[in-house]
């Protein structure tokens, strides 16, 4: 879906039907993406976020992508997998990578957002380490459609 050709005009289109600011959509895109046909991607891309929508890397560490792409690429989020989430309370080498990544991400001028955050010790360390956002089952369990565009109209945060 991402290589079609009329994406941004997609996009564009879909935000002005459904009323929505652009920077009330945010893209989560895997390292593999970033990884095939890069000058069109990174046209699409800083089209997209010349439009004001929030782009961000889903799934970091747990590719083959290079650290060129965290500079070359208009983004504004690095998120920790939650492969690394899930343990690093227990396990001191997830531990390390969770805050490698989040202090990189601040080293870059970016957000860092984890996922998979279950449990209050998981959302304390993220604090601790100055994570901007946390993502998981902790806050909500996935949303049927028309309750998330009831929560994202009120512009709620849980």
């Amino acid at each position: 879906q991402f290589y079609r050709e009329n994406l941004v005009e997609t996009v564009a289109r879909t935000l002005q039907e459904n009323g929505l600011e652009p920077d009330a959509l945010e893209l989560e895109l895997t390292e593999s993406i970033l990884m095939g046909k890069e000058e069109r991607v990174l046209r699409m891309l800083r089209e997209l976020a010349g439009m004001g929508i929030q782009l961000s890397i889903d799934d970091f560490g747990t590719g083959y992508s290079s650290l060129g792409y965290l500079k070359r690429f208009p983004i504004g989020k690095l998120k920790v997998d939650q492969l690394f989430v899930r343990n690093m309370t227990t396990d001191p080498n997830d531990a390390v990578i969770a805050q490698t990544v989040v202090a990189m991400a601040h080293s870059l001028r970016l957000k860092a957002i984890a996922e998979g955050v279950e449990t209050e010790s998981q959302l304390a360390f993220l604090r601790s380490i100055g994570c901007d956002e946390m993502q998981g089952f902790l806050f909500s369990r996935p949303l049927p459609a028309e309750e998330a565009t009831q929560l994202q109209a009120q512009k709620k945060r849980l």
